[in-house]
């Protein structure tokens, strides 16, 4: 049976910024992405039916959507924006093109952007919305976005108790734990990050809208010096996301139907099938917080939606805050981080720029870009706060068979909720360690040192390192070993 073309999903049209010299606001950039993307055919701001903001780390106002659309000239039946989380691209890709697939509209402009290099420069004052736009009106006249997707909280009471919260400190507690299983000191185990991350870069140097150009090798990423200081055990800083960037992306997702319209079909890349799932919410309840079950049920649903294995794929975008999110993808997709794929079309979040929750728009943008260029199938996955919140889309060069669809994850989504550890907030004696990380100050000394661990009644416990404790855990996985815990809020020893 043929396709019913207007419920096909394609992304039509794509566009990029990035702004390294004048100051400017997020909409700013958001908006030259837009009118870049608009303009690749004519009459395409018609096509818009709905404006789908990327939620915005920069000051926007409650109207981003509206603004945009003002500025733009768009006249879309509604504007919304996201609740915060670096999935919510691909997030809102999906749920675009499933609204495409059934019936109820023809054309979504998704769209974010950050300024935070231009907020840097100002002393770290917020960049206006209207700043440099002023052209739009202030926006006080516009009507809020709806705001969709989930908005808990990314931490629980465990973790704020002990200062748990930066993602840095988090995701490295998540290392820690593949380092242990990997058998390595923190040393060892950053020299082998180092090769993982060292092609990031060579995929960076190439990207005309990347931060950060520039090949390195893995001992300039992995060596700790003045220039690459450690933050917090195993990661230097070139392993990190890089925030402060000026960036923005947009993607115009139409049906196939209103591409043909608009006579530039021939533009057109496929969305083949895209899936969501969570992990544990709170990373203290995790049974394991050194894999993610929830991306391995994203990306299973997604491959099985588009009738592809993994071996299928052509190219892949895997998100990469950091080292962990990649080690975890790259487990949950069966493969190794050396396959001849590669693992990013854009260069990463260290590397190519880690513009607060848009990034993977970005990657979305350059997959298509490629698929258009080069043919085949592409594997974008996108995560939010702390690898909780996970979104997965496949594209293809050509038509799906049977059009797009979405992955079921109910019961896999079921089964990871149901693997939640009771979490504990205040308790005294003995406890094994699940997840460590010794933070470091600019000074090369140690900040901080929390961790995750067991109590004997199985219960997972959050505690900070006792400050007479701090100066001997310098660069020291604690993994495995037993620590006392007591106090309120928790606070820990190493040894029985």
């Amino acid at each position: 049976m043929p396709l019913d073309e207007s419920r096909v999903p394609v992304v039509l049209s794509t566009g990029q910024s990035i702004e390294r010299d004048a100051t400017v606001s997020a909409l700013d950039l958001a908006e030259r992405a837009a009118r870049r993307c608009l303009d690749a055919g004519s009459g395409l701001d018609t096509l818009v039916q709905l404006v789908s903001v990327v939620d915005v780390l920069s000051e926007t106002g409650p109207a981003p959507g509206a603004l945009l659309a003002r500025r733009l000239g768009l006249a879309p039946a509604r504007t919304e924006v996201s609740t915060i989380g670096g999935n919510s691209p691909q997030w809102l890709v999906n749920r675009a093109a499933a609204a495409i697939s059934a019936g109820e509209l023809h054309g979504v402009l998704v769209l974010g952007a950050e300024a935070q290099r231009s907020a840097k420069v100002r002393g770290g004052n917020r960049v206006s919305a209207v700043e440099g736009g002023a052209h739009a009106g202030s926006g006080q006249d516009l009507v809020p976005d709806a705001v969709v997707g989930d908005d808990r909280s990314g931490v629980g009471a465990a973790e704020l108790s002990v200062g748990l919260v930066a993602p840095v400190h988090v995701y490295a507690l998540f290392e820690s734990v593949i380092e242990q299983r990997a058998g390595r000191t923190p040393a060892e185990h950053r020299a082998v990050l180092g090769e993982l991350m060292a092609p990031f870069t060579e995929v960076a140097a190439a990207h005309r809208s990347a931060w950060f150009p520039e090949v390195r090798t893995p001992a300039a990423l992995a060596t700790v010096t003045p220039d690459n200081r450690l933050v917090a055990e195993p990661y230097p800083k070139r392993m990190c996301a890089f925030l402060h960037v000026d960036q923005g992306a947009a993607v115009l997702v139409t049906s196939l139907a209103a591409a043909r319209t608009a006579g530039v079909a021939d533009r057109a890349v496929y969305c083949w099938s895209g899936a969501d799932a969570t992990d544990v919410w709170f990373p203290s309840a995790r049974p394991d917080p050194g894999s993610s079950p929830g991306l391995r049920a994203a990306l299973s649903a997604a491959t099985a939606a588009a009738q592809l294995g993994v071996d299928d794929i052509g190219a892949f975008d895997v998100y990469s805050c950091f080292p962990c999110a990649v080690e975890m993808a790259v487990e949950a997709l069966g493969i190794t981080g050396t396959d001849t794929r590669g693992l990013t079309v854009t260069g990463g979040l260290p590397y190519f720029g880690g513009p607060g929750n848009n990034y993977s728009l970005h990657a979305i943008a350059t997959m298509v870009e490629r698929l258009r260029e080069r043919g085949g199938t592409g594997l974008v996955s996108a995560l939010g706060w702390y690898a909780t919140k996970h979104a997965v889309g496949i594209y293809g060069a050509a038509p799906p068979q049977g059009g797009w669809r979405r992955g079921d994850t109910g019961e896999a989504q079921r089964a990871i909720d149901a693997s939640a550890v009771a979490v504990a907030t205040e308790a005294q004696g003995p406890a094994v360690v699940v997840a460590s990380t010794v933070a470091v100050a600019p000074d090369g000394s140690v900040s901080a040192a929390p961790v995750i661990a067991r109590l004997a009644d199985g219960r997972h416990i959050a505690a900070a390192a006792a400050p007479t404790e701090l100066a001997g855990l310098a660069g020291r996985n604690l993994v495995g070993e037993l620590v006392d815990v007591s106090g309120r809020p928790p606070r820990y020893r190493v040894g029985p």
